[in-house]
């Protein structure tokens, strides 16, 4: 189908999503439809098949293309690079239900009323509304817009005014029907789906079709054997599948059922306060919450009151989360962009535990429905699931090519075998049996069990270590790995803080530190206040639970703290309010306690938090706690002491972790809700540095160390200080002392469309003012010119990676090169930062601990996540062992099961050649090879290699290259072709061999001594050979000299392309495979040289003379040895693969490649001690540096 669409045919669905898919209309045809039936019928099913299989052209052939106002079917295709196909029927809900039940009419004022989706969708005068749904997702169709959009959500053009008016007082029982029936149900419903309809949709595979096509075609040849033991392989490979994806489902459904059945407090217009079951919500329901220890069954805009929220499932971290209402402005402007800070604070989302629920003045905490059903935030974790991105991977690309050319060369055997027993006058069905045959014996029906086995024990060997994986396809995945993203917090540094010491200041400047290890408390003063004050700390239970970094600031003032009485009168402090009070053993504190009136919560994009309190008997106080740069811009100037960035810079470059406080007196008249965030939040008093300890965790180092030395390159993506990133790079290991780290800042300029980037060169200077292990991050002013000399690595901040991306995007690639240090990193960057790796042709892992990586996790190729909260189960790979040491241990499973995939390939090629070329041989004389001649290469042999070759377990140091991606490197292609040619070389000459032979008699079919009366019966007449099988093949002695030669073939390609080091165990250690390969070959030889009667007839073999027999060993042996000198000689050898590329002048075509490559010998990369603009002419059309430490002179094979 090509791009040309008549008017209003095509459109987009949720565009600029991640979802975004592709919409054309389509009329379904009473003719086309007809036509469609017939064919299924008289293609005996095969038709509906192919359709199943390509939706599109089920769609092309029942249908013709309208406009999606008429249409009756929609084609969906994913705008990815997959470009898959799906379809829907266009469903009609009918609303003429209301009219008989509140008579609602067409003229009805809540059907008129077109300000919102919902009734812009309703048709006039018939009451009704065209739907699709897509991934659990309703679409309605907008008549006024002309599109279908989705629904489930308020819309978001909607202001915090419009809100508070429109649903702030609930919804009236006709506007709840209404929006019922068109929104749907407020359910997550994840259906356990049957067994039949998984047995159906894993059967329906084209490989198991293909297979089912084999199996026919051998019970029609009486080959009953192998085709019983490929229906048991095949049921025992459905049966694990089916079970597994069953588990998957009743796992998945169990996580969703209890969201399901709440019963919650809705608030009607009419009806006041009613008890209604969760499912029943509509997107502006006015919802009332009450107690404690409440699920949440929607996503929700809180309105009134504040919420402590536990938001374990979202995120991965099980911290108490303060939410607060959201302010009613007079701004028009949408409610999501109206404020500074992250709507996402006025948000409860669905599926998170509001531990506790505190009303403001009017006593109760309101908040209207804003998203229901899959919309939710727990529905889109679900749906990413249920239909998680398809994994784009050059081995699957090559196995399907790989087929193809299998499937080619079985043509040509097919016309070969129609020639020789067309021309021989056999029947015509057994000519077509014989050449049907040729298709079963040239494309391997085992294959995917025998490459399933390889995953499947990589994947056992990982859970033994404790690393899960919910996508077993992407084990092969880890092993091309050559860039690996960190998060820092809880992944590379310890989870938890140690208060170190704070850093008070006044007028003067900085104060002596005062250590909390010496025991002494901290004397009482506003900065005492802070840290008493400024945190989301809250009271459970009797115990104070929150953020780990507020716990120990708290914790380090000795005070304690307590919910206040309803007998707690301060004027405009409401009743229950948090009050902290010094202990009772403090002394010289001249307030009894402070009440916290008001938080504006901490959030990753504004870096701060503010509280306003209010001293018992004294001042209302603002306190602010956040980054240092951050609130330091909030001061007066002549507060902050002049030594500020020196001495932020001493503590963040031996890594610790620095906090800044603040403060200011407030204004008594003001109620404190009535502040907006902004008067609160200017001109303070700074107040000193919180400085706090991370510690790297002890597999860190030794982790990094290990993945460097192989190449691997290794980036931390934090949403901490950069200063403090940079230390914690040097002290892992990811940055080496001999390595440079130039700093790159980049400002959009105000008031102008343009921006700048500035390059400075950091050094580590010892600072001999502080303590003797104290350095400092000192930016050099003058770069000698020698400057380029050893390696470098770009170290910015998440506010100039988005200037970068969107003010200078030539530069970014540049950057990614080298870039090792992102820190104040928001989770939308951290994804956007994956993928422009991704970009560049990196195959991509993120390892996070689940906190704000989710995206990160999703978006990677491979991600990892060291948390097993709900959050995780969005990453294909979980950890048990909470450290970045599964990283290695993945990556080298990946590449020994990459490896084991590449084996199997080659050894199924092989092994299907070899049998194709014996039978194609045996086919020029009208022969073959019996059916107990096929069981036993088939099963004795092959099937048993493809069980027992996958057990090497990986290689326990990771090497400095990846093994090749690819199925058509030359490597394995060289390999492939070279073995096939061998084998067909020795197949001839044995074929040709045995009839020059001067005991090759036409009256003699045995040559074995007649003193044997048994062997004598043996002798046949040539002139008319008896057939033994239904397959026409008959005792010759080409029929054994071929079988012999092709059943131990199999066994010796087993042994050669069975891979060792330097992935994989060496095979030696693979005790089960070598004891299976003795038993085939002494079995082989035993039959060979045993002149046993019965056993040959059986097999169908004649008796040959000792010489011959030995002819064939040198054969074989001498298969085996130039098979083995080319593989380990040539093949194997990479340097000779090098030194080969060098003289063509190959050179890898990977994005990085090229920008390294392009860029490394620029004298101006990279830029130091300057700034560009974005409008000056040229901007950023520089060179890439190239880093040595991830340079590596493999070019991939």
């Amino acid at each position: 189908m090509g791009d040309h669409f008549e008017k209003g045919q095509h459109a987009l669905l949720n565009e600029g999503e991640e979802n975004e898919m592709e919409i054309f209309g389509y009329r379904t045809q009473g003719c086309r439809k007809t036509l469609c039936l017939a064919g299924s019928i008289f293609s005996f099913g095969i038709l509906p098949l192919v359709f199943y299989w390509r939706p599109a052209w089920h769609v092309w052939a029942n249908c013709v293309p309208c406009s999606l106002q008429e249409a009756d079917v929609v084609l969906l295709r994913t705008t990815d690079e997959f470009q898959t196909y799906s379809w829907k029927k266009v469903m009609w809900i009918y609303l003429s239900s209301l009219n008989r039940e509140f008579g609602v009419t067409p003229d009805h004022t809540l059907i008129t009323d077109e300000e919102y989706i919902i009734n812009r969708a309703i048709r006039k005068p018939d009451l009704k509304v065209r739907c699709i749904k897509v991934q659990k997702i309703r679409y309605v169709w907008n008549n006024l817009e002309g599109q279908f959009q989705k629904i489930g959500c308020l819309e978001d053009w909607l202001s915090s005014t419009k809100i508070h008016l429109k649903f702030g007082s609930g919804l009236t029982r006709e506007e709840q029907e209404i929006r019922r029936l068109i929104c749907g149900p407020n359910t997550i419903d994840v259906e356990i789906t049957p067994i039949w309809k998984l047995l159906i949709k894993e059967v329906l595979n084209p490989f198991y079709i293909f297979q089912l096509f084999s199996v026919c075609l051998w019970f029609s040849e009486d080959y009953k054997e192998y085709a019983f033991a490929i229906i048991i392989m095949s049921i025992m490979s459905i049966a694990l599948t089916v079970y597994d994806l069953r588990e998957q489902s009743v796992k998945l459904h169990h996580l969703v059922a209890s969201h399901n059945s709440i019963t919650v407090s809705v608030c009607g217009r009419k009806a006041g306060v009613q008890e209604l079951e969760s499912r029943f919500l509509v997107p502006g329901d006015l919802l009332v919450l009450t107690g404690n220890k409440v699920q949440m069954p929607c996503d929700a805009i809180l309105i009134d009151g504040s919420c402590v929220v536990d938001e374990g499932m979202l995120t991965g971290e099980s911290i108490p989360v303060t939410k607060t209402p959201l302010p009613k402005t007079e701004s028009s402007e949408p409610w999501k962009t109206q404020s500074e800070a992250d709507y996402k604070w006025h948000v409860l989302f669905c599926g998170t535990e509001i531990i506790q629920a505190r009303g403001a003045s009017s006593g109760t905490v309101r908040a209207v429905v804003l998203r229901t059903g899959f919309n939710t935030a727990k529905g889109d974790l679900v749906r990413s699931i249920l239909y998680p991105k398809p994994m784009n991977f050059r081995l699957y690309r090559d196995a399907i090519r790989f087929l193809l050319c299998l499937v080619g060369t079985a043509a040509i055997g097919m016309i070969y075998t129609l020639c020789v027993y067309v021309l021989s006058g056999d029947p015509p069905e057994e000519v077509v049996k014989k050449a049907l045959d040729v298709i079963t014996i040239a494309v391997p029906p085992a294959l995917p069990a025998a490459l399933t086995t390889g995953i499947i024990y990589a994947q056992r060997r990982l859970k033994k270590r404790g690393i899960f994986c919910i996508s077993p396809q992407r084990i092969n995945v880890c092993g091309q790995l050559n860039l690996v993203c960190f998060d820092k917090t809880g992944t590379l540094t310890r989870e938890g803080l140690d208060l170190w010491g704070v850093v008070p200041c006044d007028r003067s400047g900085f104060q002596e530190i005062h250590s909390f290890a010496s025991g002494r408390s901290l004397p009482w003063g506003p900065l005492c206040a802070a840290m008493a004050t400024c945190h989301s700390l809250i009271l459970l239970d009797g115990t104070i639970q929150g953020d780990p970094l507020d716990l120990k600031m708290f914790e380090a003032t000795t005070w304690e703290m307590a919910l206040s009485g309803d007998d707690f009168h301060i004027k405009g402090v409401p009743a229950h309010a948090m009050v902290v009070k010094p202990c009772k053993t403090a002394s010289q504190v001249p307030v009894e306690g402070i009440a916290i009136l008001h938080q504006f919560p901490f959030s990753s994009a504004l870096q701060r938090m503010t509280v306003i309190a209010q001293e018992m008997g004294g001042d209302r106080l603002a306190f602010m706690k956040g980054a240092p740069e951050r609130v330091a811009s909030f001061c007066q100037p002549e507060t902050v002491p002049t030594s500020f960035v020196s001495e932020l810079q001493s503590y963040t470059t031996q890594g610790f972790r620095v906090i800044a406080l603040a403060y200011k007196k407030l204004e008594m008249d003001h109620h404190s809700t009535a502040l907006t965030r902004d008067k609160v939040e200017s001109d303070l008093i700074f107040l000193g540095l919180l400085i706090l300890e991370n510690r790297l965790k002890d597999e860190t180092k030794p982790v990094l160390e290990e993945l460097i030395s192989a190449r691997i390159r290794t980036v931390m993506v934090t949403g901490d200080n950069l200063q403090t990133a940079i230390t914690v790079a040097r002290k892992s290991g990811m940055v080496s002392e001999s390595q440079k780290v130039i700093l790159i800042e980049a400002n959009e300029t105000t008031g102008s469309p343009s921006a700048s980037i500035t390059w400075k060169l950091v050094e580590e200077k010892k600072h001999i003012g502080y303590s003797n292990q104290d350095n400092y991050i000192n930016i050099r002013e003058e770069v000698s010119d020698n400057g380029r000399e050893g390696s470098y690595h770009f170290a910015l901040s998440g506010k100039s990676f988005q200037v970068i991306s969107q003010h200078f995007s030539s530069l970014l690639p540049k950057i990614l090169i080298n870039g090792t240090i992102f820190a104040r990193m928001s989770p939308g960057q951290k994804s956007s930062l994956v993928e422009e790796f991704q970009k560049l042709d990196y195959f991509v892992g993120m390892c996070g601990d689940g906190a704000n990586d989710c995206g990160a996790l999703k978006m990677a190729h491979v991600g990892i996540s060291l948390s097993e909260q709900e959050a995780s189960v969005a990453s294909p790979f979980t950890s048990k062992t909470p450290n970045i040491e599964c990283v290695p241990h993945l990556i080298k499973e990946g590449r020994a099961a990459l490896v084991t995939s590449f084996c199997m390939f080659k050894y199924m090629a092989l092994y299907s050649m070899i049998q194709y070329v014996g039978v194609l041989l045996l086919y020029w004389e009208t022969n073959s090879l019996s059916n107990y001649q096929f069981l036993f290469q088939d099963l004795a042999i092959t099937t048993l290699i493809g069980i027992t070759m996958n057990l090497n377990g990986a290689y326990p140091k990771l090497v400095p290259f990846r093994p090749a991606g690819r199925l058509i490197s030359p490597p394995l292609l060289l390999s492939v072709i070279f073995n096939i040619l061998l084998s067909l070389a020795m197949h001839i000459v044995g074929f040709i061999l045995v009839q020059r032979q001067p005991w090759y008699s036409m009256e003699m079919h045995s040559v074995c001594t007649l003193q044997n009366e048994s062997i004598s019966k043996l002798i046949i007449s040539p002139t008319a050979p008896e057939k033994i099988g239904s397959n026409g093949a008959f005792i010759s002695f080409e029929n054994t000299t071929i079988w012999f030669l092709g059943t131990i073939n199999c066994i010796i390609v087993a042994l050669i392309f069975s891979k060792g080091k330097p992935f994989r165990q060496p095979i030696y250690t693979n005790y089960i495979f070598v004891l299976v390969l003795v038993i085939q070959l002494s079995v082989c030889l035993f039959i060979l040289f045993a002149d046993i009667p019965e056993l040959y007839r059986r097999l169908d073999l004649l008796c040959t003379p000792i010489l011959w027999r030995v002819y064939i060993i040198i054969m074989l042996s001498s298969n085996f040895i130039v098979s083995l000198v080319v593989e380990e000689a040539i093949i194997e050898n990479r340097a000779l693969w090098m030194t080969f590329k060098r003289c063509f002048g190959y050179q890898s075509k990977s994005q990085y490649r090229i920008w390294q490559r392009a860029l490394a010998n620029d004298p101006s990369w990279p830029l130091l001690n300057q700034t560009s603009y974005s409008d000056m002419p040229g901007c950023g059309r520089g060179v890439s540096y190239s880093n040595p430490v991830f340079e590596s002179n493999e070019e991939h094979l």
